[in-house]
């Protein structure tokens, strides 16, 4: 549409008008579609995953390659403009969108390779898990991602990404070999060990603080079918399964994964029709190993006492990875909070199963996700990501379709959490891709001792704080 001008904010929070030729200059540098207000894709533009997010861009560039995402960032360097960077994903609290200003969107970018001979994935900031997961499993081969294929792959690396393979092969930071890097400049760069190195070093767990990546080179593992699946428990033996849970998980082999969760029965196939709407706890497993020793592996688990349902078996590794999306889509109101634990003491257990019995909501829920094993192997000040000892990372989420319901899913989360965070972790930081907007001493805290080095990554790559619609690491300290 024709526009003689557009009102965006500067990165000073100041209201300027940027005249037509401005941004009929801009457009033309990009490959991709310059989406504006009034224009009929703009409300579908500016949709999030969560629906809890309604903010208006004044622009949002829909770049199609690093050459677009160098021109947006030059763009609005040289304007002053208040930027956020979306990927492709969930992004919970929002930060992909800004109020009145330019969103540099990556979403169109979702290019993969696969080179089978290396075992390596070069991918797209746009993509999302259940594209690669679908281009590498026609090789035999899987990356280490998170537990819902709907993830950006951006998002989800960039904070460290833990999931399904991570007690076997580590965070999805540990499995990055490279990264093609804009930054705040509009200059394009690679980083590796070699290259950049403390660039690299910043961006695997340090989230979009650095610059805007590109393209990522992942190595990939070989998992194709897997043992696999959810089994769960009356909630009245919640704390009971609990208690064994995470005395046993820690000392299983590390091609055992499982997560614990306390839920609801989703209303619908695959669950059977009379536990719909029951209040149940679970753990959901992965195991990798010898599918010939499965059913030995599992012997002790189905002894524990008799599951309510027990769905685990062989399956793809993919169809893993798409378990939850049916249960979790787009357009749901999302609230979570998250924090690292080493220890689950029984005061914590009976504090979960307290919680677990008042989900506010048919899709809220408490996930234990174990982050052991070869997570520990890396070094605590070897990534950004900095928590290396801890055994489990904690998200208490509320979900729900109905805004109405905002209030009452919030309270719980946020009383949930705080009956759970004195049990938290040294330091009291969480897994960075599982805060809201929390604020600054939250954000130092998931740094630890690294924030000192990430504030001296950031002096060097973005001065300006040119990024910072994120969760920020000033350049200040």
């Amino acid at each position: 549409m024709f526009v003689s001008s557009i009102h965006i904010k500067t990165t000073s929070n100041q209201d300027v008008d940027l005249p037509a030729e401005k941004i009929e200059a801009f457009q033309s540098q990009l490959r991709g579609e310059l989406v504006l207000p009034g224009d009929e894709d703009y409300d579908e533009v500016r949709q999030l995953y969560n629906a809890m997010i309604d903010k208006r861009p004044a622009m949002t560039a829909l770049c199609q390659d690093a050459a677009d995402v160098m021109a947006a960032v030059a763009f609005a360097r040289k304007n002053n403009l208040l930027v956020a960077v979306r990927g492709g994903g969930h992004n919970g609290p929002g930060l992909a969108l800004v109020d009145d200003g330019l969103v540099i969107d990556l979403s169109a970018m979702k290019g993969i390779r696969v080179d089978p001979k290396k075992r390596t994935a070069r991918v797209e900031p746009g993509a999302l898990w259940r594209d690669v997961d679908h281009a590498t499993h026609a090789f035999g081969l899987a990356a280490v991602s998170g537990i819902i294929s709907t993830t950006g792959v951006s998002g989800l690396t960039l904070g460290g990404g833990h999931g399904y393979l991570s007690r076997k092969y580590g965070l999805t930071i540990d499995n990055l070999l490279e990264a093609d890097v804009v930054l705040a400049d509009g200059t394009l760069v690679t980083a590796s060990a070699d290259k950049n190195s403390e660039l690299f070093w910043g961006i695997r767990g340090g989230g979009g603080n650095f610059g805007i990546v590109t393209s990522f080179l992942f190595q990939l593992h070989p998992v194709q079918t897997v043992y696999a699946g959810p089994m769960l428990w009356p909630m009245e033996k919640a704390e009971q399964i609990l208690r064994w849970y995470r005395d046993f998980l820690p000392n299983a082999p590390e091609d055992l994964y499982g997560f614990f969760t306390l839920m609801t029965v989703p209303s619908g196939p695959p669950f059977p029709e009379h536990l719909h709407g029951r209040k149940v706890c679970g753990v959901v497993w992965s195991y990798t190993g010898p599918l010939d020793k499965a059913e030995e592996v599992f012997r002790p688990i189905r002894e524990i006492g008799p599951p309510i349902l027990d769905m685990v078996g062989p399956m793809p590794y993919p169809v893993l990875q798409s378990l939850h999306d049916a249960i979790y889509p787009p357009g749901n109101q999302w609230y979570w909070k998250g924090d690292f634990v080493k220890e689950i003491n029984d005061e914590a257990v009976k504090r979960h199963v307290e919680y677990g019995r008042q989900l506010p909501t048919p899709q809220a829920t408490m996930h234990l996700y174990p982050i052991d094993g070869a997570v520990h192997r890396v070094g605590k000040k070897d990534t950004a990501f900095s928590y290396r000892d801890v055994t489990w990372s904690e998200v208490i989420v509320g979900v729900d379709p109905d805004p109405a319901n905002n209030e009452r899913m919030i309270a719980w989360a946020d009383a949930y959490w705080e009956a759970l965070h004195p049990f938290a972790a040294d330091a009291g930081g969480g897994y960075v891709n599982f805060m809201m907007e929390e604020g600054q001493k939250r954000v130092q805290a998931t740094y630890q001792e690294n924030h000192a080095r990430l504030v001296e990554i950031k002096k060097q790559y973005d001065p300006d704080n040119f990024f910072h619609i994120n969760q920020n690491i000033r350049p200040a300290g």
